[in-house]
């Protein structure tokens, strides 16, 4: 159902099954995919695509220009996955030239209300970010990754997959996986086990992502001592190798 309210730009493509309310704004080379629901006064502009059963609440702004000073009208992109769920107030832009002119949303995701996620950020799948987290520009956010309220991440900060942070946390630096952090700056809380337990992480992968984390925050060791201390660890377990390679290809340093 689509609101004679609404306005759908002659370029916009819009898959079967799609729900557009009144005061909409659908833009120029938009792609809903099939069962999106907009709500009153949604903007989506593109160019975007957006994928299959994605729902938006009102006041969303999805897919606009971006806040660097830089842009300069670029014809940058917005890509977003499916089943994601986008509350009031949240604010998408999109990428732009100075990066790979792509801002990416994986799949299964919920922003709540006010959310930011600046240019060039690449988020993964079954990512949450609670009330007012923003992402600055260059932020990567891997999957199942949670953001707590108000959580303020400086732009070309990586947090890894699995990892929490705590309301009003400001995040500086990298945030390996797994790794709970809090405070301003964040620094290190421990391990998300009770996350990592719900996602069927065995006894013996969480055991040695305890070890990788005490290697790296707690025996005072540098980045490649960290590394080779996990070194057997990581041989054995791949999701310490994720924490492992984490660690080795971090530029801005990670959380201490």
């Amino acid at each position: 159902m689509i609101s004679e309210q609404a306005y759908i730009h002659p370029s916009a493509k819009i898959g079967k099954d799609v729900t557009i309310g009144p005061f909409c704004y659908v833009g120029a080379d938009v792609e809903l995919g099939d069962g999106c629901v907009l709500e009153p006064s949604v903007v989506v502009k593109g160019p975007s695509v957006i994928g299959k059963n994605n729902h938006f609440y009102q006041f969303a702004s999805i897919g606009e220009d971006c806040q660097d000073k830089k842009y300069d009208g670029e014809p940058t992109r917005l890509v977003m996955g499916d089943n994601n769920v986008v509350r009031e107030h949240v604010t998408i832009h999109r990428g732009t030239i100075q990066d790979n002119s792509l801002t990416q949303i994986g799949s299964n995701c919920l922003l709540m209300a006010q959310v930011h996620i600046a240019h060039d950020c690449m988020v993964g799948d079954n990512v949450i970010m609670a009330n007012g987290a923003s992402i600055a520009g260059h932020c990567h956010v891997g999957d199942w990754a949670i953001l707590g309220g108000m959580t303020g991440v400086h732009q070309f900060v990586h947090i890894g997959a699995h990892a929490f942070t705590a309301g009003y946390s400001l995040v500086l630096q990298d945030v390996p996986p797994y790794v709970m952090a809090a405070g301003q700056s964040a620094v290190p809380r421990g391990i998300n086990s009770e996350g990592l337990k719900r996602r069927g992480f065995s006894k013996e992968a969480i055991s040695a992502i305890k070890r990788s984390y005490r290697s790296t925050f707690r025996a005072n060791l540098g980045k490649d001592e960290a590394i080779e201390a996990m070194a057997e660890d990581a041989a054995q377990f791949d999701e310490v190798k994720v924490f492992s390679d984490f660690l080795a290809n971090s530029s801005r340093g990670v959380i201490r």
